[in-house]
């Protein structure tokens, strides 16, 4: 996948210098939740855009076996390994989410979807498609707000990714959060998007 504006350089900058604002240092209350009603501890799982992906630790912590971690920045990363020395080495991917092979029973999204430029929102749903298993879940929390035009993180709203996410994936839900962090309070969407089974 070609460099864009805001590609590995962009972010190993904003690791480098602690421009980590996205970052709120603990497991995003409504992904908790989620996380705490799994059963299934072998589920193939991804967290692309994880940064220090406080979710995999947690799912790691809970005994799931199968958890990957995905980012361009090497700096997140070895954040992350330095924090979680016991998670999987080989599960911890230093990728273009777009170059990224596998197959999934589960992706979390996380300040991901928000990172990318807003051209590439119909890519990110073609390759969420591509990496789920018929019957695989995409699910995670967006901006219900407009945010920047020119940067990270991009906003939208409810109707917009409706648009997007339904051409490729059954959007079983999607409404306001109920237990965001204050900063996010009535500005993040909680949704579950199912890989319908051919």
């Amino acid at each position: 996948m070609k460099e864009t504006r805001f590609g590995k350089k962009f972010w190993e900058s904003k690791w480098k210098n602690g421009e980590t604002g996205w970052d709120i240092g603990e497991v995003s209350p409504p992904l908790k939740l989620y996380i705490d009603q799994l059963k299934n501890y072998k589920q193939h799982i991804l967290i692309p855009g994880c940064g220090q992906c406080y979710e995999a630790a947690y799912l790691h912590q809970k005994g799931f076996t199968n958890v990957h971690t995905l980012d361009l920045s090497t700096i997140a990363l070895e954040k992350f390994k330095e924090a979680n020395p016991n998670f999987p080495k080989e599960y911890v991917h230093n990728e273009d989410f777009f170059d990224h092979k596998g197959e999934y029973d589960l992706i979390l999204e996380q300040t991901f979807f928000c990172a990318l430029e807003p051209a590439q929102r119909k890519d990110y749903v073609h390759k969420m498609y591509s990496l789920l298993k018929p019957g695989g879940k995409l699910v995670g929390l967006l901006f219900d707000d407009p945010l920047s035009k020119d940067r990270p993180p991009f906003g939208g709203s409810k109707t917009e990714y409706l648009n997007y996410f339904s051409h490729k994936l059954k959007v079983d839900l999607m409404e306001t959060a109920h237990n965001s962090i204050l900063p996010r309070r009535g500005r993040e969407l909680f949704f579950i998007c199912t890989k319908p089974v051919d």
